[in-house]
């Protein structure tokens, strides 16, 4: 006799079959979609297992970038506040932007804020004011109806790294986990660090903490994945102090940026070398807005000032360097009597220390005179841009090849150009050529320059801009572009170190710029 149940089974044999077949369709449907994405999306998060595996082998890769794989250097996943990987397809306004922060030993940052008042040793200036307020310095309290109140402080200009610092610690993209970051950024105060030891100690001395750092960094898994070249550090003095290429005890600064371990990492400072893991970013001026209102008003006031003056100069001759062309303006300055006016900042001075005075004299100018001083650049190119006055420059290396990230290419847009390569061609009359520029061009220039005002202040951070990026948000986006490239380079089998630190002969070369406005 037929089973009665076996032959029910047998009679929907066909519709059994089809049913297992279509289940086991979804089933081998879902499993390759998410691999897909899982490839194919930064956005998507990889398995925790995975992720240890590539990291494991970053942490394992020769010191050798022609060997370095893909995998090293893959898109980086998102990441919750706390740097835990999130699941889910979600966009993370972060990917890209992570940057994890190196918790240093307090020798290399903050004992030398708690020591402050060796910083000046031999002068009788006290650097510990300066160091209030997350070091924007104390406030200025009599503005003299000159600057906007609440928003001006006395900033020290050699305070960037310290400054820059603080503004991290507030960053959006912080994160714990250095696997995910696209940049480790190193808070060395090595400007602090060389101001201990500026006059009277030899070499040994100046270097020490350099050392110090460099070997704490090399022996941080973190350091390993690209060997430093992810990694960066912000500087309060000029690139040259941290180049001396010798060990003569007569040589000024220190070695950082000639040793092994440091020419992998790439610098932030207020002037760069002509090396090309040298970066410079904006000095810090007095303005420190803490509202996108404060910054709009002080634009609209500089739209209207009167400017009594066609050009004015902020400075202080500098007859020990035989080729500068600091005397030849102050004369032709004081020659043009009522047409240019002359801040006195000779040494003994204090007028130039009071953002007040200094401020005073830029906003009743048409033009400001910026030639190079002890070095390229100098702090007034960002005074005279805040105050609306059109800079003049006489050297490339003053702005131009300089601030990249933060001034426009095309430089004519917001400055006159009058090269002078040498004292002895000096051929320029100032009052004359001045007075030439058209009153359209004039208008012009003026509103291009109000409108970088914002991106050379370093806004406080009692609160965030939301529609404009200051001098800070643009050098974190200018250097994680460049590490980016770097990962491209090795993406492609390329060796990441080609021109990575190489010297630029030409980057500061008149020829590049033509012969002026």
């Amino acid at each position: 006799m037929e089973n009665p149940i076996t032959s029910k089974c047998c009679n929907h044999q066909p519709w059994f079959v089809l049913l297992v077949f279509f289940v086991f369709c979804i089933e081998l449907f879902s499993f390759d979609y998410s691999g897909f994405t899982a490839k194919k999306s930064a956005l998507v998060t990889v398995l925790d297992d995975n992720h240890g595996n590539v990291i494991n082998t970053q942490s394992s890769l020769p010191h050798d970038f022609t060997e370095i794989t893909n995998a090293s250097v893959y898109p980086l996943p998102k990441t919750d506040e706390k740097g835990d990987l999130k699941v889910g397809t979600e966009i993370d306004s972060c990917v890209g932007r992570y940057i994890f922060v190196h918790d240093l030993p307090s020798r290399f940052n903050e004992d030398l804020v708690n020591n402050c008042r060796l910083l000046t040793r031999g002068t009788d200036k006290n650097m510990c004011p300066y160091l209030d307020n997350l070091g924007f310095g104390p406030e200025i309290e009599n503005p003299e109806d000159v600057l906007i109140n609440n928003s001006w402080f006395l900033t020290n200009q050699f305070l960037l790294e310290v400054i820059f610092h603080n503004k991290m610690k507030r960053y959006e993209c912080l994160t714990n986990d250095s696997s995910i970051a696209s940049a480790i950024y190193v808070p060395f105060y090595a400007g602090l660090d060389m101001s201990l030891y500026l006059w009277g100690f030899n070499t040994t001395v100046r270097d020490s903490a350099s050392l110090g750092l460099v070997k704490w960094l090399s022996e941080k898994p973190e350091w390993k994945r690209m060997w430093g070249r992810d990694h960066f550090l912000v500087a309060g003095r000029i690139a040259w102090d941290f180049r001396r290429q010798s060990d003569n005890e007569t040589d000024w600064g220190s070695k950082l940026r000639f040793l092994p371990e440091s020419k992998n990492m790439s610098m932030l400072s207020i002037e760069s070398s002509s090396w090309n893991n040298d970066y410079a970013i904006p000095y810090p001026t007095c303005f420190h807005p803490s509202k996108d209102s404060e910054i709009f008003r002080w634009q609209d006031r500089m739209r209207r000032q009167n400017r009594q003056y066609l050009f004015s100069f902020a400075g202080a001759p500098r007859p020990e360097y035989q080729n500068s062309i600091r005397g030849k303006i102050i004369d032709q300055c004081l020659a043009s009597k009522s047409q240019c006016k002359l801040l006195d900042c000779n040494y003994g001075t204090t007028n130039c220390d009071n953002p007040v005075n200094v401020m005073k004299v830029f906003q009743s100018s048409i033009f400001c005179l910026q030639p190079p001083g002890d070095s390229y650049t100098r702090r007034s190119i960002f005074d005279s841009i805040l105050a609306g006055c059109i800079p003049v420059f006489f050297h490339p290396g003053t702005a131009y090849a300089q601030y990249i990230w933060h001034l426009p290419k095309n430089y004519t847009a917001y400055s006159v150009y009058l090269p002078v390569k040498d004292l002895s061609e000096w051929k320029i009359n100032l009052n004359e050529t001045l007075l030439r520029m058209p009153e359209d061009r004039i208008l012009r220039l003026r509103e291009e320059v109000i409108k970088l005002i914002p991106r050379v202040v370093y806004a406080s951070s009692r609160s965030r801009s939301k529609t404009l990026e200051d001098a800070f948000d643009l050098a974190v986006k200018g250097i994680l572009d460049r590490i980016e490239s770097v990962r491209d380079m090795i993406r492609e089998g390329k060796d990441p170190s080609i021109g990575f630190a190489d010297g630029d002969d030409y980057k500061y070369t008149f020829s590049t710029y033509g012969n002026g406005n």
